[in-house]
């Protein structure tokens, strides 16, 4: 079972003050915390591709490198986080090649420092799976219907919902009262979202999909593919609730019958281990509209921090705004055409 160490009082800061930290945790801190919590470190610390945590490759002593996640404050709570972990937990346990949290000698995955909440990780190494690769996204499929085979008997309780609100009309909302568009392209966002998001609501309650636990961010950057074969899986922290195409339709992309090419690898081997129930074949491009609508309004929600301002420069022009507007464009046209078959 996922675990805690509570070392200090969390109502002594507030969030502005953890935020302020986050922004400049500093490599000394970073090594006194892992240190803290019983690992000894010996003094490397190189920074991974991450934005929304912070994620670093931590040398240890007598021991192989770890990789440490440090998380962003206000974004889980505890018991989101820890919820998470044994859900990481459970899959490793039934098998699943999953990148688990490590656990102390006291069984424990969370741990923290002054403001700072973190776990640590194996370290693991692989290449991008090849997407076009029919036996790649075989045993792809198979790896997300034995993932949803536990899935089915590990409910969430305090983990988020893939649904229109939270993604798309919250989101939307946020984008148009925080100002960030240009003024001039404002009002065409909000009528491009008015005419598109009912749409999307419409498409998600017409298909009475069953819900369940999901890795929830799956796409190829979240797989390491192993050279015996093996696509192991990293980056439960946006796990939820909700349909299980949600973990595929990321693989699913191009032309009409490249795209059914690709759906008829992935349930190929999805079906060998838990049946797919094809109606949710009709939520591709619904789950790929929010997903574009939460994009900008997850940047924009972080556009305050430095490492977003610097990882995305492109987002404030006037060119950026043009394309995200022709892309919700192109995805309401999308929404009306015939489902893919397979």
């Amino acid at each position: 079972m996922a675990t805690f160490i509570d070392d200090f009082d969390a109502e002594t800061i507030d969030d502005a003050d953890a935020t302020l930290a986050f922004q400049s945790l500093d490599p000394i801190q970073i090594l006194d915390a892992i240190d803290a919590a019983g690992w000894q470190t010996d003094g490397r610390v190189s920074a991974l591709n991450s934005y929304e945590n912070r994620v670093y490759t931590i040398g240890l002593e007598d021991a192989a490198p770890v990789v440490a996640k440090f998380y962003r404050p206000g974004r889980w709570d505890d018991a989101t986080i820890l919820e998470e972990h044994t859900f990481c937990e459970a899959l490793v346990e039934r098998d699943l090649p999953v990148i688990a949290p490590l656990q102390d000698a006291d069984g424990q995955t969370l741990h923290r420092s002054g403001p700072f909440r973190f776990c640590l990780f194996p370290r693991s190494g692989g290449r991008p799976p090849e997407l076009d690769n029919a036996t790649q996204l075989a045993v792809i499929g198979r790896t997300i219907g034995r993932l949803h085979l536990v899935a089915d008997t590990h409910p969430f309780h305090h983990r988020p919902f893939i649904d229109a609100t939270r993604l798309g009309d919250d989101c939307a909302d946020f984008l148009l009262d925080s100002n960030i568009l240009p003024a001039d392209q404002a009002h065409i966002y909000e009528s491009v979202i008015d005419d598109l998001l009912p749409e999307v609501h419409d498409c998600l309650d017409a298909v009475d999909y069953h819900e369940l636990s999901l890795h929830g961010d799956f796409h190829p950057g979240n797989i390491l593919w192993g050279s015996d074969d093996t696509p192991r899986l990293l980056d439960f922290d946006d796990t939820a609730s909700g349909p299980a195409m949600q973990d595929l339709w990321m693989f699913i992309s191009g032309d009409r019958r490249y795209a059914e090419a690709r759906l008829a690898d992935l349930l190929d081997g999805y079906n060998e281990f838990r049946s797919f129930d094809e109606r949710e074949i009709a939520l591709v491009e619904p789950l790929r509209t929010l997903r574009i609508i939460h994009y900008a309004a997850w940047i924009a929600k972080r556009w305050e921090d430095p490492a977003f301002k610097q990882a995305f420069p492109f987002f404030a022009s006037a060119r950026f705004w043009d394309e995200h507007i022709q892309s919700l464009r192109e995805q309401r046209v999308a929404l009306d055409e015939p489902w893919l078959i397979y």
